[in-house]
């Protein structure tokens, strides 16, 4: 097991939900994932990630599969312009490569919001530390252990 995955099993253990992350393979889009996995698109958790400009921290947004993040709207949220976050700066702040994201787990857990969207769901799945190993938990559960708040900042 990748120390990634297994601090994103640990945090969920820590919160106490035992929940077995799911090898799907590789999925590089929201919908490929949900294919593999077997639900609708809406039901992918994802973790986005943008660069403050002013503060140069990364900030987590955890969106529906089915949504974009508007920049506008996540930019006013995180009070400060939003930039793309480069590969070294999730990796340094999160502890994860891009595309294996968690929306929990992090070395250092970033500022989070969280897309309402994904409560209209009885489950969702997020990535687990890897782009090849998902997990599903209830949603409001996912919001609780991430320390977002929920925001709409989609498009």
């Amino acid at each position: 097991m990748s120390k990634s995955l297994r601090r994103v099993t640990e945090a969920l253990q820590m919160a106490g939900h035992d929940i077995p992350p799911q090898e799907i393979g590789d999925a590089t889009t929201a919908q490929m994932a949900a294919d593999l996995i077997g639900c609708s698109i809406g039901q992918i958790a994802k973790s986005i990630m943008f660069r403050g400009e002013t503060s140069g921290a990364a900030l987590l947004f955890v969106t529906s599969g089915a949504n974009r993040v508007c920049d506008h709207r996540a930019s006013a949220l995180a009070g400060e312009p939003l930039g793309k976050a480069d590969a070294a700066l999730i990796r340094a702040q999160t502890g994860f490569a891009i595309g294996g994201v968690a929306p929990l787990g992090h070395l250092t857990p970033p500022r989070a919001f969280f897309d309402p969207h994904l409560l209209t769901f009885p489950m969702v799945w997020a990535a687990a530390g890897t782009p090849r190993h998902l997990f599903g938990i209830d949603p409001a559960q996912l919001l609780q252990i991430s320390g977002a708040t929920v925001e709409d900042f989609t498009a």
